[in-house]
């Protein structure tokens, strides 16, 4: 016992202990302890001293597993997020044996936290660009069933790679792209449906509404589904749309046909026609030419058909008098071309058989309108003879007032018009010469007339 409290003295010599110990030694000697009272009270001290430093040894180790397992938890939490955003060469282990456990606490938390915000930012990438995703899936989706895209969020966690981000992105630009057609092509789609039903005077929210409501929604907010069957749904319609145009300008250009011969039976005004001239003008242009607001509407063809049968109606009651001015026409004709109008449609005879019943207006008009045909046809082959005829006649006029004028014994005075008179009676004297050589070329011209045709069997 004495060795060890001499050991522990001369440890603590020189040291606060041993300046206690001294002075215990001190007061040993002057109380008079025995030796085995001192070294009772030395194994005490020394026992209590190793029970300190036990437990700051205890402590100290606790500590350093408690870095190791922190550092370790740390590095660990590292390679799981560089595993999961795919990073491979952003934090590189420290050679344990040289650094300290605080050196590499102190060197991986920092790498911790800037993988956290890059997986906190790599985490809002993948959520707007799934959400982007979803939501055109949604517009080219047939049910607009957007499903569960909280699940599809939660498996991307495991894997936030650069890799995994661009194959997204490359799928949002495909899908952005598919979108992009069909907008385009549901755009045009729904002008020319727009287009058709202006012309065609069809409402056109209704029209469309039985496609997909989204086509006539004008918020900012609301998507137009562009699926499948709004693309098939919008092309039948067209078509229809297109059938029903062609329908009605064939049913109008028939109609107008009849309104346009009505006028011309009826001799109509200009008043009563220019209500349709616009759609005289417009029908004559090809289908897709016709692009006028209303002019193919129900409501004008229902007008059109109106007109016809109100003009049919005063028909039976306008022809007579229509008929009476076509027989004054051909007459007029038949009387300048000096030929003879047919008797079987004179007045007289005419007027008795449309009173009795016994014949058609219409029928007796389509035969007036016949001859009126032929007379012109004759009167334009007789129209060189007729002018040679009418150049004879002038001609003989001429020589009959030059007879006169020689006869006059006042010729020559100075009178007003006088020199008037003396120069047409030159003329006149120039022309009375070639009256043989225009009879003899009048005569031979009707004989060359005469030759080339049968005698006309006028109007008949």
């Amino acid at each position: 016992m004495v060795g060890v409290g001499a050991g522990l003295g001369l440890v603590m010599e020189g040291t606060s202990c041993g300046a206690l110990l001294k002075e215990l030694q001190q007061i040993w000697a002057e109380v008079g302890e025995s030796e085995d009272e001192k070294n009772k009270v030395l194994l005490d001290i020394e026992r209590e001293c190793l029970e300190v430093y036990r437990r700051k040894v205890d402590d100290a180790n606790r500590t350093r597993v408690q870095l190791h397992q922190s550092v370790a938890a740390k590095e660990a939490e590292v390679a799981s997020l560089m595993a999961t955003l795919g990073e491979h060469k952003l934090y590189m282990k420290k050679d344990k044996g040289i650094v300290s456990l605080k050196e590499q606490l102190a060197a991986v938390v920092p790498v911790l936290e800037n993988l956290k915000c890059k997986k906190e930012e790599r985490i809002k990438q993948f959520s707007d660009i799934r959400s982007q995703i979803e939501k055109i899936r949604f517009e080219l989706s047939e049910y607009n069933d957007q499903g569960d895209s909280e699940s599809s969020l939660a498996e991307d966690q495991h894997d936030l790679s650069t890799r995994k981000l661009n194959s997204y992105q490359a799928q949002l630009r495909a899908l952005q792209k598919d979108k992009s057609e069909r907008l385009r092509k549901v755009l045009e789609y729904i002008n020319e449906v727009h287009s058709l039903c202006g012309v065609l005077g069809i409402d056109f929210g209704p029209t469309v509404n039985e496609i997909h409501p989204s086509l006539h929604q004008n918020g900012v907010e609301q998507s137009r589904n562009i699926s499948n069957s709004t693309l098939d749904g919008l092309a039948s319609t067209i078509s229809k749309l297109k059938a029903e145009r062609k329908s009605r300008i064939q049913k109008m250009r028939a109609t107008m046909e009849s309104l346009c011969q009505l006028w011309k039976l009826m001799d109509s005004p200009e008043e009563e026609k220019r209500q349709f001239s616009k759609v005289m003008s417009i029908l004559i242009l090809p289908e897709e030419g016709i692009t006028s607001s209303g002019v193919l509407s129900q409501e004008l063809i229902d007008k059109m058909e109106a007109e016809v049968e109100r003009l049919a109606k005063l028909k039976t009651s306008r022809l007579k008098d229509i008929v009476m001015k076509r027989r004054r026409e051909l007459e007029e004709i038949c009387q300048n071309a000096h030929i003879e109008p047919d008797v079987s449609t004179a007045p007289e005879q005419t007027d008795a058989l449309i009173d009795s019943g016994l014949i058609d207006p219409s029928a007796l008009l389509a035969n007036i309108e016949s001859q009126i045909l032929k007379a012109k046809e004759e009167s334009l082959s007789r129209k060189d003879i007729m002018d040679r005829i009418n150049k004879w006649i002038a001609a003989c006029d001429e020589e009959a007032w030059l007879e006169e004028y020689n006869q006059d014994p006042k010729r020559y005075s100075a009178g007003r018009g006088a020199h008037i008179n003396l120069k047409r009676a030159e003329k006149a004297r120039i022309l009375v010469t070639k009256i043989p050589s225009m009879v003899e070329n009048l005569i031979n011209r009707t004989f060359a007339w005469e030759n080339a045709r049968r005698p006309p069997n006028i109007c008949s």
